[in-house]
């Protein structure tokens, strides 16, 4: 059977609708329902302006604010937090289908070098703590390392934690500011979830098929990039065991060379449905899902992003924190802002424009329109003056 050809104007407007970037950001879904489209979103601790997360929500309804995160995870309990490729809020109902990667993730920060063991009675030290107590955060204990720090030294505590909470043993019941506090899994997970029980062929096939819903057409190593909740072998299993599903496509790249990939069978109808692209101007974060793999990045839109954060400031192209902009199905360049809260005032402290991208007036009033938005997420009222171009 001939693959499908996918146009390279098609593949990005198909990539932008699955990521709920095709339409302008007005509010018509509610935080918890853009979690589940997404699948997770990462959490990160760097605050420029708005963390990841926050921004992440934001960038697809801008009426979204801060706090909702806290209600979703603490209060309302849709969302859990574990690990996919890095921290992430998960919507509750992938629980049954998440038994095996608290297992993997268990088995990897046992055997990782830079971990090193945990005691066994530190271990249970810590649960009763907890099961007497309540959630305790890693300010709750007391232990120190023990000779010279390094880089990925931890408390003895704080390594407990971490190895409980990556085995599903304890969960994030809450966070003061970015402050996380574990609470024993079964009094945070609700039971209706954890009590249904999948092998793990069908935690496999239900995590392959989610992914490659989110991605809408992908690779195989794409797909088992979106959760890293698998491997190679695992995933080119399935997709041998479930091929009568999946359709072979061929999309079309940024430079006019074809990718070999696959699709849901209904992706001809997701083609079809496809618009132009909203012509409103976004700035991304560094870790939206949209932009996270900077290979297919590269490869659908031409754009050659990286995130220099851990790049010596004097080796850096860009900045520390650098925001991609999206205009249509577009990236048109980047640009460098801080929110000083305290001073309550959003600083724009470099733009580029990309090549052959010019920078018309009507360009500028939307960047302009969109920093101001983005300081309202901030909590920020004011704008510094600076130049565009």
């Amino acid at each position: 059977m001939t693959a499908l050809r996918i146009s390279n104007i098609d593949a990005r407007r198909l990539w932008l609708t699955t990521n709920m970037l095709g339409v302008a950001p007005v509010g018509a879904m509610s935080p918890i329902d853009i979690v589940r489209r997404l699948g997770f979103v990462q959490l990160d601790t760097i605050q420029i302006v708005s963390r990841a997360h926050h921004h992440i929500l934001w960038s697809r309804d801008q009426t979204y604010r801060e706090p909702m995160m806290d209600q979703m995870l603490g209060d309302d309990r849709v969302v859990f937090e574990h690990f996919t490729h890095d921290a992430s809020v998960i919507p509750v109902e992938f629980l049954p289908m998440w038994n095996r990667q608290f297992r993997r993730m268990q088995a990897k920060v046992s055997g990782a070098s830079w971990y090193g063991a945990v005691e066994q009675g530190l271990l249970e030290d810590v649960k009763s703590r907890i099961r007497a107590e309540g959630p305790l955060s890693t300010r709750d204990f007391d232990t120190k390392i023990d000779g010279p720090r390094g880089v990925w030294q931890r408390p003895p505590h704080k390594k407990a934690l971490d190895f409980l909470w990556y085995a599903g043993e304890l969960a994030t019941s809450h966070r003061e500011g970015f402050t996380k506090f574990y609470d024993l899994a079964e009094r945070v997970f609700p039971p209706v979830m954890t009590e249904q029980t999948m092998e793990d062929a069908d935690q496999i096939d239900a995590l392959s098929r989610a992914a490659l819903d989110r991605i809408g057409v992908g690779t195989l190593t794409e797909i088992r990039k979106f959760w890293d909740a698998t491997d190679a072998k695992e995933t080119a299993a399935w997709a041998k065991t479930h091929g009568r599903d999946l359709l072979q496509v061929e999309i079309q790249g940024a430079d006019g060379t074809w990718t070999k990939a696959v699709a849901p069978a209904d992706v001809e109808t997701r083609l079809a449905a496809l618009t132009p692209s909203t012509s409103r101007l976004r700035i991304l974060n560094p870790f939206d899902p949209a932009i996270r793999d900077r290979a297919r990045l590269k490869r659908l839109f031409g754009f050659d992003y990286t995130v220099e954060m851990f790049v010596p400031a004097a080796k850096r192209k860009w900045g520390y924190y650098v925001y991609p902009i999206l205009e249509g199905d577009r990236f048109i360049g980047r640009i460098e802002a801080k929110a000083d809260r305290k001073a309550g005032v959003l600083t724009v402290m470099n733009l580029w424009a990309e090549p052959n991208v010019r920078w018309t007036k009507g360009r500028r009033a939307k960047l302009l329109s969109e920093l101001n938005r983005f300081a309202r997420l901030a909590g920020v009222g004011t704008l510094a003056p600076f130049e565009v171009f």
